[in-house]
């Protein structure tokens, strides 16, 4: 989560909200990283949690991703939550939840819903006061 945490800073750095995403394999090795990035790229769908997806199926050659870890410094929207779903991504570590738009369990449970044919396990508050902190900062910047 440390990890993501730097790539959250980079990403308010570069004036996009600060989301990092850190994707590891069953073993704990890294399989992909990645800060938000619609603005610089202008792309509605280039939050950290996708980006890292892609990488991650890119590196493997499959756009299943079972056994793997998110680590992600903001709880995932209802789109990444649904590509976490479709990755068969086994494990979600969330650092701040997102009362506004969280899709795993704030608002939404997405990751954990018996509708879906996949289930992901989800830990939350790892690094929260962190993460949350810098949200805080970041928006107040920019109001």
């Amino acid at each position: 989560m440390r990890r993501a945490l730097e790539l959250a800073r980079a990403a308010a750095r570069d004036g996009e909200v600060p989301v990092g995403a850190v994707l590891t394999g069953p073993e704990g090795t890294l399989l992909s990283e990645a800060s938000n990035g619609p603005i610089r790229s202008n792309d509605p769908t280039a939050h950290a949690e996708i980006l890292a997806l892609r990488e991650a199926g890119r590196r493997l050659g499959n756009y299943r991703l079972p056994g793997t870890t998110l680590y992600v410094t903001l709880e995932p929207c209802a789109m990444c939550a649904g590509a976490l779903v479709h990755a068969r991504v086994a494990r979600l570590v969330i650092a701040a939840p997102d009362p506004k738009t969280g899709a795993c369990g704030s608002v939404f449970d997405i990751v954990r819903s018996e509708r879906l044919n996949h289930r992901i396990a989800v830990t939350t508050g790892v690094l929260e006061r962190d993460s949350a902190e810098l949200l805080k900062s970041f928006f107040v910047e920019r109001r």
